[in-house]
């Protein structure tokens, strides 16, 4: 969903402390989810998850957004949401290691962290997770003491949630009053007054944005929360934890065993075409989006767990080490890297900068992506030469210390 984007493991941790296999996934999640929210920065929302809503679905056109449905949408947030809990378990063990509270200082993280997130979400862009995670993070964290089979356990139970919600609606939307259905319908399938209308508020100022940003951000904070993003992060924030624990974020496991995890994660893509033969076949209908979400759902588990462990044994072999390189030094600066994204994106395509909202394709759109990954590499990898943090993480640790924390070399 448009407003369900997400992000990495954000908790900023000293240079002395990291671990790069960690850093690198982080860095890959981080500029791989600019791919998809590319598309809820520029074009009305309802593009996002049908993208016969709004746009040309043409030649490159059709083939960016097929590619990037395939190999982007969701894949990248169940790694950010994985991430996020391993996150947890390292921050609760170096603590503990230092002899610090570790509870205090978690939770001082996260009410920052929702801080953030509302300002994020309200204030500038509504596809923000910050907030999302914040929530999520303030139950999910007692969990940090279970084995990792518990946690596989707890963490599968949350995952069926949603997927069950989905069916549920699927099945019964024929049954729905009609009031509801037209609701649905206004980010399935919006009219064009109200596509215009969408569109003249993003290219406006700060206060026509927030006509349909706050819209948006409250919808995802609310229904779509309770419904969606709550089972589907917290259930992949532990299993996180447990992948963490058992070393699977750290490289440590085998060869067998990730070379497996590639084996198996192709059996996500075959799922993928079947969603989209049939949402095409049903001229996409509102009926087969709750059942084509489920099979995205499942099958993004599948292609992002062939994701990370191909990160692993590249990073466990010491191989393509300058682009290695590049990735972790981005994926060390994950929640200034991630607002970044909103900065610059915002300044493209709202009002308040160049004012190309709903004016560049799908095939434009990546083109800007490339532009902004290939700032973000190099830009990370200078900042990271003079200071210890990017400049975000710095402010969230001063914050959650409640001291200043050194931040030049």
């Amino acid at each position: 969903m448009a407003s369900d984007p997400e992000l990495p493991s954000l908790i900023p941790v000293d240079q002395t402390e990291r671990i790069n296999s960690l850093d690198v996934l982080r860095g890959f999640a981080l500029l791989g989810i600019l791919v998809m929210n590319i598309q809820a920065f520029s074009m009305v929302g309802a593009a996002y998850m049908n993208p016969t809503a709004y746009g040309d679905l043409t030649g490159a056109n059709y083939w960016v957004w097929y590619v990037s449905h395939l190999l982007f949408d969701q894949k990248f947030m169940v790694l950010f949401s994985a991430l996020f809990g391993a996150g947890i378990v390292l921050m609760w063990r170096r603590a503990e290691a230092k002899s610090r509270r570790a509870t205090g200082l978690h939770y001082r993280r996260t009410f920052w962290l929702m801080v953030f997130g509302l300002v994020h979400a309200y204030g500038v862009w509504a596809g923000d997770i910050l907030f999302v995670y914040s929530l999520c993070a303030l139950w999910v964290f007692w969990l940090k003491r279970r084995s990792p089979k518990a946690l596989i356990i707890i963490g599968a139970i949350a995952l069926m949630v949603s997927p069950v919600l989905m069916m549920t609606a699927g099945l019964s939307v024929q049954w729905w009053p009609q009031e509801d259905v037209e609701q649905m319908m206004v980010g399935w399938q919006p009219t064009p007054e109200q596509i215009a209308e969408e569109v003249a508020n993003y290219q406006g100022g700060w206060s026509d944005q927030g006509r349909s940003r706050v819209k948006v951000a409250v919808g995802t904070h609310t229904e779509a929360f309770i419904y969606w993003a709550f089972w589907r992060a917290s259930g992949l924030m532990i299993v996180g934890m447990a992948l963490f624990k058992i070393g699977f974020f750290s490289a440590e496991l085998s060869d067998r065993i990730y070379k497996r995890c590639i084996g198996i994660s192709f059996l996500g893509l075959p799922i993928l075409v079947y969603s989209v033969h049939q949402n095409f076949a049903s001229a996409w209908s509102i009926e087969r989006f709750f059942f084509s979400q489920v099979y995205n759902y499942f099958a993004s588990l599948l292609v992002s767990l062939g994701y990370a462990s191909a990160i692993m044994l590249i990073c466990k072999y010491g191989l393509l080490t300058k682009v290695t390189s590049g990735l972790a030094n981005v994926g060390r600066m994950a929640l200034t890297n991630y607002l970044l994204h909103t900065i610059i994106a915002t300044t493209i395509f709202y009002g308040h900068g160049l004012g190309y909202f709903g004016q560049v394709s799908r095939a434009g759109q990546i083109l800007i992506v490339c532009g902004i990954w290939a700032f973000q590499i190099p830009f990370s990898a200078w900042w990271l030469k003079r200071f210890r943090f990017g400049p975000f993480e710095w402010l969230w640790r001063t914050l959650s210390y409640m001291k200043q924390q050194p931040l030049m070399r």
